[in-house]
């Protein structure tokens, strides 16, 4: 769906963004992670055929970027980190206004309007002035916007930015809506633990440059090696303790109360979680639980962009 190849940006001698490869499949929400200045939102606009890229291609539903970005046009909702509105207009005509600039006849907005305003929870507000709409609905009304003429593609950098939790919540769950309508979702936010729990992949990027990609376990294997199990037991904690201590590959144990967590090393892959499992259940260890512990994507995020190598 989403193809970047060798995608460079420069501003002089600044590089804003160096040789960047991505691909991005169709029905996927994708989490792009990065500091202010990483090029997050340079990506974002080159995709959005605002900005030429120095070298390099990318490509939106098999159309070029450069060549094609009338066509390109047609399959992307594109909601930059800042944007305008009209606040002279109420919340439909708002509405009105882009899908006539699409082309989309009179009739068929007055049917699409109401569907869009409810999608985003606004329906409430299709009479009420946009400058006098809170910040959270401000954003979802772009959001409606950047749905009116049903694009394959959603292109949204930093969507949560500056909301309130209950504002936060909100857009999360109609992000979610929009996965499950079949959209393909590209995503920025420096709410880490919020892209964590909505995308199926995330990628961080760091001075130009993509420095990890995958989901938020394999990014931590990537970077340390390692899984984080938890294990909990139903009795004999000590004697759990003691096999998992004596185990080679297990390491940085902690207990508490019936919980067991360590790090395991080798690549973490399921089969050999499911390897360490057979051996402690051989041992009649008590096992109720084993399960990778939730990662913390902050964590992961400020290590490396710390510096720290990829294995």
């Amino acid at each position: 769906m989403i193809e970047i190849l060798d995608l460079t940006k420069r501003y002089g001698k600044f590089t804003a963004l160096d040789s960047l490869n991505l691909n991005i499949e169709k029905g996927s929400v994708f989490g792009f992670v990065g500091q202010n200045g990483a090029g997050k939102s340079t990506t974002f606009s080159i995709l959005a055929t605002l900005l030429a890229p120095t070298s390099g291609s990318a490509y939106v539903n098999g159309y070029d970027v450069q060549k094609e970005p009338k066509l390109v046009r047609k399959q992307i909702g594109y909601m930059p980190d800042f944007f305008g509105v009209y606040d002279q207009l109420k919340a439909d005509e708002y509405l009105h206004f882009y899908g006539a600039s699409y082309g989309i006849p009179f009739a068929e907005r007055e049917k699409l309007i109401p569907q869009l305003l409810d999608l985003v929870n606004l329906s409430h507000k299709r009479e009420s002035y946009v400058d006098l709409l809170s910040r959270g609905m401000k954003q979802r009304l772009c959001l409606a916007r950047c749905l009116i003429h049903d694009p394959e593609v959603l292109i949204l950098d930093e969507p949560a930015s500056g909301l309130d939790p209950r504002a936060r919540v909100e857009m999360r769950e109609i992000l979610k809506e929009l996965k499950c309508m079949g959209k393909t979702i590209l995503i920025s936010s420096h709410i880490l633990p919020e892209l964590a729990e909505m995308c199926d992949t995330i990628g961080i990027i760091d001075q130009g440059k993509l420095v990890a990609k995958g989901s938020v376990a394999d990014i931590q294997a990537q970077l340390r090696g390692e899984r984080l199990i938890s294990v909990k037991v139903h009795s004999e904690l000590e004697k759990a303790v003691s096999f998992f201590e004596d185990d080679p590959n297990v390491f940085k144990l902690t207990l508490l109360e019936d919980n067991v967590t360590f790090q395991f090393t080798y690549k973490g892959t399921p089969e050999e979680q499911t390897e360490l499992l057979k051996r402690a259940i051989l041992n009649n260890i008590a096992i109720t639980s084993f399960a990778e512990a939730e990662t913390d994507l902050e964590d992961v995020f400020m290590e490396i962009t710390k510096g720290v190598e990829l294995t």
